[in-house]
């Protein structure tokens, strides 16, 4: 079966997104590059076969939404309870499996959003492993509350934690490729340099890309 197709994100407000960019960048210039990975991940999502399109949204939707997405609000304390609900919230709305990322991996292709699903045709998880520990994505046939349920994040060994509850619940589970979330500076330029094409790397390079690391 197709999935659905969730991106959870930050509405791109100064101050708000992408904090650990400042410094170098300012926070509006901060929430400029947050905005254009978040564009480029709509547009790769809009791209790729999906049930249903969902955007969990802490925030206000904004000019930068396209047409063809399901807005939810993002609920519950910390970043694992919210994914935990976004997961929910799709089953409830629709019972297709569900694959779900993040705005901070502008370089995501609607190919790998793709495989992603049809891993899932043979596979109960899929895991995009992150360069810095964590992961992009993660796609289930069944939502499994205990998989993300108080699951230290945004740590060097996320993944690796994540990883261990899936063996240990006796899950099949698939590996896409390794990409980079954008956190610093560093980031946004190997980011930028992975896909020129892109909105994020226009954004970047709009900035300048000597900006110290």
């Amino acid at each position: 079966m197709t999935p659905q197709i969730i991106v959870i994100a930050k509405e791109p407000r100064p101050g708000r997104v992408k904090t650990r960019l400042t410094p170098p960048y300012t926070p509006r210039q901060a929430a400029a590059l947050a905005e254009a990975a978040l564009r480029d991940t709509l547009a790769a999502v809009a791209a790729a076969p999906a049930a249903r399109r969902v955007l969990a949204l802490l925030g206000e939707p904004g000019p930068w939404l396209p047409a063809g997405y399901d807005v939810v609000p993002q609920r519950g304390d910390g970043l694992a309870e919210r994914l935990t609900h976004a997961f929910d919230d799709a089953r409830s709305a629709c019972p297709a499996p569900a694959v779900l990322i993040g705005m901070d991996t502008p370089q995501v292709t609607p190919g790998l959003l793709a495989e992603a699903g049809r891993l899932l045709d043979e596979h109960d998880v899929v895991v995009g492993p992150a360069a810095d520990g964590g992961f992009w994505l993660l796609g289930q046939r069944e939502p499994d509350p205990a998989l993300l349920s108080g699951l230290p994040m945004s740590r060097s060994d996320t993944g690796a934690l994540l990883l261990r509850r899936i063996r240990e619940a006796g899950l099949r589970t698939a590996l896409l490729p390794e990409l980079t979330d954008v956190d610093t500076a560093a980031d946004a330029r190997a980011v930028a340099e992975r896909a020129p094409s892109s909105r994020f790397a226009a954004a970047v390079a709009a900035l300048g890309m000597d900006v110290p690391a």
